[in-house]
């Protein structure tokens, strides 16, 4: 298949999905389907045996979600994205069979931090930076309720989600969100090598062992995304969302109504 916003192709045993959507990665429908759809690939191409998800741009990972589909969208329109960008983004990772790690170089925000935390493993350069900005724009990030507390703890958590503060990668290995640091020119390296070493386990172990694992690690996790699905839809639904979007478009500070 060819796609618009990725650049997919197969190395030896290993798939890498590369992000291309200038002018930084952002997430619209179209992009994320190309995502979604470039995973099912890989799962189906018996051949493949680990994926990597890595940008193609030099400065960002993913920048998160392209504003202009929240702004104006109606309700209908917001839950169909959401579900596509919660569940079955999520829902294609649990059931992919095969280990996933993502490559972080530049900045991972908002929704990009869903692309790189779906992945079982995360590789960042030095100069990698991350963070929740969503609550800046009158926006949250619901489906991070979910499963950063279970990560780096309630509260280490809530400051994150709720400060919109960026942090850098020496703070996201100590957080346990990532796996390793390393310079920024041996991002990819250091994630095809960890990804040859597990494409390198018996394909079926691997998947009977990966389904097993993901199923503990994740019990009512898809009920939990549900709740907080329906909450961004809330949140999109009220007056301070549309400031909050608007202000960022027109860079001004937002005047928050309160409704």
């Amino acid at each position: 298949m060819v796609y618009e916003n990725i650049d997919y192709q197969v190395s030896g045993r290993i798939a890498v999905i590369g992000l291309n959507r200038v002018p930084v990665n952002a997430l619209s429908l179209d992009f994320v389907n190309e995502i979604i759809d470039a995973l099912y690939q890989a799962r189906d191409d018996d051949e493949v045996r680990a994926v990597v998800i890595a940008s193609v741009l030099e400065k960002t990972f993913c920048a998160g979600l392209d504003l202009s589909v929240v702004n104006g969208v109606d309700g209908e329109g917001m839950r169909g994205f959401l579900d596509r960008l919660y569940l079955e983004l999520n829902d294609v990772q649990y059931r992919l069979g095969k280990p996933t790690i993502a490559a972080v170089k530049g900045a991972a925000r908002a929704g990009g931090m869903t692309v790189a935390l779906s992945c079982n493993m995360v590789i960042a350069g030095e100069g990698a930076t991350f963070g929740y900005p969503e609550i800046n724009v009158g926006l949250i990030p619901a489906l991070h309720y979910v499963h950063l507390p279970r990560i780096v703890g309630r509260h280490r958590a809530f400051e994150y989600l709720f400060t919109g503060d960026d942090f850098g990668a020496d703070v996201a290995l100590d957080l346990g969100i990532i796996n390793h640091v390393v310079p920024d020119d041996q991002v990819m390296g250091k994630a095809m090598e960890i990804a040859e070493k597990l494409a390198a386990k018996s394909p079926v172990v691997m998947k009977l062992g990966r389904d097993a694992y993901m199923r503990a690690v994740d019990t009512a996790y898809r009920r939990d995304v549900e709740n907080v699905a329906e909450t961004m839809r809330n949140v999109v639904a009220t007056d301070d969302c549309r400031e909050g979007l608007a202000a960022f478009m027109e860079k001004r500070p937002p005047k928050w109504q309160g409704s």
